[in-house]
């Protein structure tokens, strides 16, 4: 039950419309999301119809960890999302509340604000939309939206609404703003990497080799680099956002037994093997990696893009054309990297940890204490 949480946040929001004895903030107070500006412009990025606000972002964290939205009540976006793992959950698939496995890894919800066409094949074209799959979802929450709804109402949530919306209907519009006000305030923008770039550490040398080889795009002969930085783009380590940019086949498997990937969305057999670009964030917390969960660690990652690439009809160019030796058209493309480089490499990706971001009590279960 949420009753006792859900008591306390209305006489919370009853005391600050008072106007005696203090004067409180306006009801729609803005919630300000905060972000580098190396990060890039992003008020252009928020839907005008869901602007966020204080409460509605409280409404959002509520819903994220609401068990009610699932079919047994057992089971919340933040099961497989999941804070101390960067909201990932460390499984190569999840399992719903059925026990039924899926096909892809839970993604890693951070900076959500800088990103579009959301999960691994872009199939989702909303934050909004992609709010709500996992609901419905057989596989996964395993419940009709009209069930949630009316467990909602049951439960008191009527009044949260009316005081974020304007209005008591709880509807599959609103579940879905909420949530989306909620996921783009999970900004991660406080690891070691974030303090080097404002001048508050200084890197070990290795860390420092480690970030030039990331962002470098090798040339044999002349520049030694780990190619990592043409897929996952600048200080955000992630794709690229304009159009199908940020969607790319990095070898992991041949013709004969690649998934569709993005071709799944377009029909384009161009785009099989096409997945998109995640942000490498804290993605030291967010393993197994890549769409299916296949590499348990950072070393394994290193070891495929460094030997273990597969040809395929639609292997992106960027992979193809990244050595540091030269090779004969039509060769298996390798990077050649020495052991120390890909240590380097490793050591510079375990700066974009963000402990704040992990441990952010903004970000947290408001319900885990209730019964305490």
């Amino acid at each position: 039950m949420r009753t006792q949480f859900i008591i306390y946040f209305l006489l919370l929001i009853a005391v600050t419309s008072c106007k005696e004895p203090v004067e409180l903030p306006p009801k729609e107070e803005p919630f300000e999301l905060k972000a580098p500006v190396y990060f890039g412009e992003f008020n252009n990025r928020i839907p005008e119809d869901n602007p966020p606000t204080e409460k509605g972002f409280q409404l959002g964290r509520m819903l994220f960890y609401e068990t009610k939205l699932s079919g047994d009540n057992s089971m919340s976006c933040g099961s497989c999302h999941q804070q101390q793992k960067a909201f990932a959950d460390g499984l190569a698939v999840s399992k719903g509340i059925d026990g039924v496995a899926g096909q892809v890894s839970a993604m890693s919800l951070v900076n959500m604000l800088w990103s579009e066409k959301f999960t691994w094949n872009g199939r989702m074209p909303s934050l909004e939309t992609q709010s709500l799959e996992p609901i419905t979802n057989p596989i996964e929450m395993h419940e009709s939206l009209e069930n949630a709804i009316i467990k909602l109402e049951e439960d008191g949530y009527s009044d949260l609404f009316q005081d974020v919306f304007g209005s008591p209907e709880i509807t599959e519009e609103k579940i879905g703003k909420a949530l989306s006000q909620f996921q783009r305030a999970l900004i991660s923008a406080d690891s070691k990497y974030d303090q080097k770039l404002r001048g508050e550490y200084q890197p070990t040398q290795q860390e420092l080799r480690g970030e030039k080889l990331f962002f470098t795009h090798p040339i044999p002969g002349q520049l030694r680099g780990g190619n990592c930085g043409d897929c996952h783009l600048g200080p955000l380590t992630s794709g690229a956002i304009d159009g199908l940019q940020g969607f790319h086949n990095n070898g992991l498997d041949n013709d004969e037994n690649m998934d569709e990937g993005l071709m799944a969305v377009t029909g384009d057999p161009k785009d099989r093997g096409r997945f998109k670009t995640p942000s490498l964030r804290n993605i030291a917390l967010t393993a197994p990696y890549m769409h299916d969960g296949r590499f348990q660690t950072l070393e394994e990652v290193l070891e495929h893009y460094d030997q273990g690439i597969h040809q395929s009809n639609t292997l992106d160019i960027l992979i193809i054309e990244g050595s540091n030796e030269n090779q004969a058209a039509g060769e298996r493309p390798q990077l050649f990297l020495s052991e120390q480089e890909k240590e380097d490499i490793i050591a510079f990706l375990h700066m974009l940890t963000d402990e704040n971001f992990i441990n952010n009590p903004q970000f947290s279960n408001p319900f885990e204490n209730e019964n305490n």
